[in-house]
């Protein structure tokens, strides 16, 4: 048997040894996790160096991009500048050959507008001889042998000296060379000269050589003339029976009538003013998805107002004789004898062109709407109907006074009228059949993850139904919303439990139970306090979420109530604006009778009614 103290001495160092294998197991595990650490680190900063590198290639290759998108931009600009600087060129030489050309074929053509209107100054001025006004004609007659103006001036300067054999000559023949032209001219003239007769003769054959299919533009102001007693009550009748002839043969085209009809379905929808009624009713503007409708249909019934209101005006306004109807006639007399032949027209046109191009800078397609505003500008034609349509609709732009309006719409109300009721029946038939209302219940609570399905309802239905529907579609998913926003103990400590666990087996196969033990204590506490952080924030959240549906849902029932209200106004205000229709049919019953009587057809005195041939 050992002596006692030798077996004392043995039990401390049988124990001490197991220690410290465990204390050294556990710094190499330390270490090892230190080391992954360092590792974990390590790697962290090299892919963040490798994702400075990609962002930095990222913006190499943006700004090579940038370049590459500028120097084509250069390109593309320079390319487009050479084109435009080219057509410049072109243009310019095209001009210069143009201009020699019209020089070279039509040059005396000026010199013969210049001398006609010349001539026409000098009867009203009486400054220049007989003898050198029938000279500068016969001179310019033998220069210009095809030219319609030049027969014109041998005739006044016949008619001047009282050659009626000369006269009659000269007359013919520029009658052959272009009927309209010389026989309005004629018209003019000797309507000047107070020879009123004469020039209803003449206003004959200007009729005549008319085709009121494609009159001229000045034909409007020969109306307003004649309406304004111009040509006195003979001149009155002719153009009058002339123009029922000529209305009664464009009737007869359909897609004529068609033409007016439409060109007034265009005036009803000038009176349509949208931005009236936008604004007036806001709520249902946003909650109703046929608000588009009711806000066109609305401002079509309510432009029975303003057609009321226009044509009133008109009926009742004072229409005294213009006192611009004798400028109105000499300018159509000065720009008769100043236009251009038409032989020399398309030459003009061509170089029109082309100056357009040179003005554009070098601009094909500006060049190109440009001529196209200029040729419809000053070569347009109308027929007949479409004059009385822009007389009664468009009287500044035509130039025509108030009573020729009052006439030409007079002889338009059956157009008029049939606009009309096709206005009245299409904005009926927009008319929705069913208003419903909607809302996007997410866009009132304002948190981005509460999406639910939009509401929908009509008002056909009672609006405490539809209260009660918006207020169940609340509940159906907020309900399930706020519910999902709560803290989940149960799934969130099994993450942390499982590690703890994991690190207590592992801790404890190494033999430091004791150890094992504290370190999940510490990481528990560590653990919890981060659950309940995370605990109080959803329950925060939860709170916030809940008040504001609670405040969405009140907003929601607020601009339900405040749209129905709103459509019960709009309803009254479309009943009381569409019942005026009865209103505009009986006007333009009164429309059609707008020439009669009191027109100056039949009560304009006349100064004077010369027989003088």
């Amino acid at each position: 048997m050992p002596p006692v103290g030798l077996r004392t001495c043995a039990h401390p160092s049988s124990t001490s040894q197991p220690k410290r294998r465990n204390m050294s197991d556990l710094n190499a595990i330390r270490r090892e996790i230190h080391a992954t650490q360092r590792m974990v680190v390590n790697l962290g900063q090299a892919i963040d160096g490798v994702g400075v590198r990609v962002n930095d290639l990222g913006q190499e290759q943006q700004a090579t991009r940038n370049d590459l998108l500028a120097l084509t931009v250069a390109f593309n600009r320079f390319a487009e500048q050479t084109r435009r600087s080219a057509n410049i060129q072109r243009a310019e030489v095209a001009i210069n050959t143009l201009k020699n050309d019209i020089e070279h074929q039509f040059g005396h053509h000026k010199v013969v507008r210049r001398t006609a209107v010349g001539m026409l100054h000098s009867f009203d001025l009486g400054l220049v001889s007989e003898e050198t006004v029938r000279t500068v004609g016969e001179q310019l007659m033998v220069q210009t042998p095809r030219y319609w103006l030049a027969p014109v001036l041998v005739a006044l300067a016949a008619w001047a000296e009282d050659d009626p054999d000369l006269c009659v000559k000269a007359v013919q023949e520029a009658y052959r060379r272009s009927p309209d032209r010389t026989s309005l001219l004629m018209t003019l003239v000797l309507r000047r000269q107070g020879r009123r007769s004469s020039a209803v003769r003449w206003l004959r054959h200007y009729l005549d050589a008319q085709d009121p299919a494609a009159l001229n533009r000045e034909f409007a102001v020969i109306l307003e003339a004649i309406a304004q007693g111009a040509f006195g009550p003979a001149g009155l009748t002719l153009v009058r029976e002339r123009t029922d002839t000529w209305r009664g043969l464009l009737l007869e085209d359909k897609a004529a009538t068609i033409a007016q009809v439409n060109r007034w379905r265009q005036e009803m929808e000038t009176h349509v003013r949208p931005d009236r009624v936008e604004g007036d009713f806001p709520r249902l503007a946003v909650a109703s998805p046929q608000w588009p409708q009711l806000q066109r249909v609305l401002a079509c019934a309510e432009a029975h107002q303003s057609i009321i209101d226009r044509y009133s005006r008109l009926m009742s306004a004072q229409a005294p004789p213009s006192s611009r109807i004798e400028d109105a006639i000499d300018d159509i007399l000065d720009r008769l004898v100043d236009e251009y032949d038409p032989e020399e027209l398309p030459l003009r046109r061509e170089l029109a062109d082309k100056e357009a191009i040179v003005a554009a800078g070098g601009d094909l397609q500006e060049a190109a709407r440009t001529a196209q505003l200029q040729a419809t500008g000053l070569h347009d034609t109308r027929d007949y109907l479409t004059i009385q349509t822009e007389s009664a609709l468009e009287p500044d732009r035509i130039g025509v006074s108030t009573q020729t309006q009052r006439l030409a719409v007079a002889s338009c109300h059956d157009w008029m009228s049939r606009a009309h009721e096709a206005f009245t029946r299409d904005y009926r038939l927009g008319m929705p059949t069913t208003v419903k209302v909607g809302f996007d219940l997410g866009d009132s609570v304002g948190l981005p993850a509460f999406r639910p399905p939009r509401w929908t309802g009509s008002f056909e239905q009672p609006m405490d139904e539809l209260e009660r529907s918006l207020t169940t579609h609340w509940d159906r998913y907020a309900g399930p919303f706020v519910d999902g926003l709560a803290f989940e103990w149960g799934k969130r400590i099994i993450a942390p439990a499982v590690v703890l666990s994991l690190v207590l087996l592992v801790v404890g196969a190494m033999g430091s139970v004791g150890v094992g033990l504290l370190l999940a204590l510490a990481g528990a506490l560590v653990w919890g306090l981060v659950l309940k952080s995370q605990a109080d924030t959803a329950a925060a959240e939860q709170e916030k979420a809940r008040k504001r549906i609670a405040e969405g849902r009140k907003t929601s029932l607020s601009a339900l109530r405040a749209a129905g209200v709103e459509l019960t106004d709009w309803t009254s205000r479309f009943v009381a604006a569409d019942g005026k229709e009865a209103q505009v049919k009986s006007l333009i019953a009164d429309l059609a009778t707008a020439g009669t009587p009191g027109s100056p057809y039949e009560r304009r005195a006349m100064d004077q009614i010369d027989d003088e041939e």
